[in-house]
């Protein structure tokens, strides 16, 4: 098995590792890193949570090592851009446990946070920038930095950044660069558009692969639980309820329907938080930090976090809102399963969102196991219940393992908003299923019973 000392890291890295829960090099990094240490460009396709800022990042820090002297004020040797505040933060705090014992120097530079706070901190020279492309735009206009002597630029979560529509800042800002450069670029999924970028930024690249694009990683349990868009609230509740002290991730779609459900969850008695646009940034590294310290159990968020949480506590991901864009299925489930540990994700399905689940099939090429309801036809007002809990669902509760708390109560014996949900029984994922012909069936919440109580709008 190939070792980071098999890769010809410098020993002051490899010391830093030492002290990481870093071990052992994964398939991206053992493919990417002996290239871009040689100082080749390179397109690296792997999903999130495989360990792609490693790959980049020990090379990079390695070729900085060997400068040997400090850089020069208002300059920065590598750039890496990346689309969200969150992921630069994540990207950051890695890069800072392999530079410990080291005297490179990482800045980060993101939106919501001080411009000449972080222009003063440019002011003294960057070994490695970390930044998000319209706050690096803002600060170059201002001549407070300079990317004249940038010698390496990583473009992270390629795909993503485009999605939000920054091809033009990319632009912008590859005219401040110079064309003698290392570049490389790393994405989940290659789009038309990547190539495209991939042509125009890379020379020569070399193309490292270790994962189809769109396949989630395979210790995700996946499920599909086909519900009322009214009844998500309670859907989501029933959930929780069943892995006590496990921490979730929840998606939405909207700013407004997020902090809406957050603050609902809250009147039930969980505690939980949101990230989302309308936060401000001292609010997001705050409410994330509560959740990386356990002060939290739910954290729901808007795809602003699909790529930028490394957390490998969150056991589990419910897809409240089915994405528009069918690839950030696949970014939001990879927030759980990460570094080895098992996870599950479950999609709501309303009957506006058929097509959106059909198209993360289509992407995925596979069907998401049903768990929960049954798939909406067009024009049906509801699916027929499912008495019967599929193999998905049992795999699902197996993996877990959690226990589940008394009737209608969360952990520590409190009641959601002062009783227990209409209509509900608790799952219980020890049952067996139905024997033919017999009428002995599990009782569980997937089995898409209206409450009609308790919907969170979004």
């Amino acid at each position: 098995m190939t070792s980071f000392t098999d890769l010809g890291l410098s020993p002051k890295l490899l010391k830093a590792l030492e002290k990481t829960n870093f071990t052992q090099p994964t398939p991206i990094q053992v493919a990417a890193i002996p290239h871009v240490m040689k100082g080749r460009d390179l397109m690296g396709l792997a999903q999130t949570g495989t360990g792609k800022t490693a790959a980049f990042g020990l090379p990079l820090l390695h070729r900085i090592l060997d400068i040997g002297h400090p850089p020069q004020p208002r300059t920065v040797r590598a750039l890496i851009l990346a689309p969200t505040r969150e992921l630069v933060l994540q990207i950051a705090e890695n890069l800072e446990l392999f530079t410990k014992g080291t005297a490179v120097k990482v800045t980060t530079v993101v939106g919501g946070a001080s411009l000449n706070r972080q222009a003063e901190r440019l002011a003294r020279g960057s070994d490695i920038l970390v930044a998000t492309p319209g706050r690096l735009i803002d600060l170059l206009e201002q001549n407070a930095l300079t990317l004249v002597n940038t010698g390496y630029l990583v473009l992270d979560e390629a795909d993503h950044m485009l999605d939000m529509g920054f091809i033009h800042s990319l632009r912008r800002i590859a005219k401040h660069l110079p064309h003698k450069r290392q570049t490389l670029l790393f994405s989940a999924t290659m789009p038309k558009l990547i190539e495209e970028v991939a042509d125009t930024y890379l020379r020569d690249p070399v193309r490292v692969e270790v994962a189809p694009p769109g396949k989630p990683i395979e210790k995700i349990v996946q499920g599909v639980h086909f519900t009322p868009q009214g009844d998500k609230a309670k859907l989501l509740e029933s959930y929780l309820l069943k892995h006590p002290g496990e921490q979730a991730l929840v998606f939405g779609r909207t700013k407004h329907g997020s902090e809406k459900l957050m603050k609902l969850l809250v009147s039930w008695g969980f505690k939980a938080g949101s990230i989302h646009g309308n936060k401000s940034q001292n609010h997001r590294e705050r409410t994330l930090k509560e959740f990386r310290g356990g002060e939290l159990d739910v954290l729901v968020a808007t795809d602003v976090a699909a790529r930028g949480i490394d957390i490998p506590t969150v056991r589990h991901v419910y897809n409240y809102d089915m994405p528009n864009v069918p690839e950030n299925y696949v970014h939001r489930i990879g927030r759980t399963a990460r570094a080895g540990a098992q996870g599950t994700a479950v999609a709501f399905c309303a009957p506006a969102e058929m097509d959106e689940l059909r198209a993360i099939e289509k992407t995925m090429k596979a069907a998401i196991p049903v768990i929960g309801g049954a798939p909406w036809a067009e024009g049906a007002a509801a699916p027929k219940p499912v008495k019967v809990m599929g193999k998905s669902a049992q795999k699902i509760a197996r993996t877990t393992g959690g226990g589940r708390p008394q009737h209608g109560q969360k952990p520590g014996g409190q009641k959601p908003g002062g009783q227990k949900p209409a209509g509900q029984k608790p799952a219980h994922a020890g049952a067996r299923p139905a024997q033919p012909g017999g009428t002995a069936a599990p009782r569980r919440f997937e089995g898409g019973r209206k409450t009609g109580t308790g919907s969170a709008k979004r």
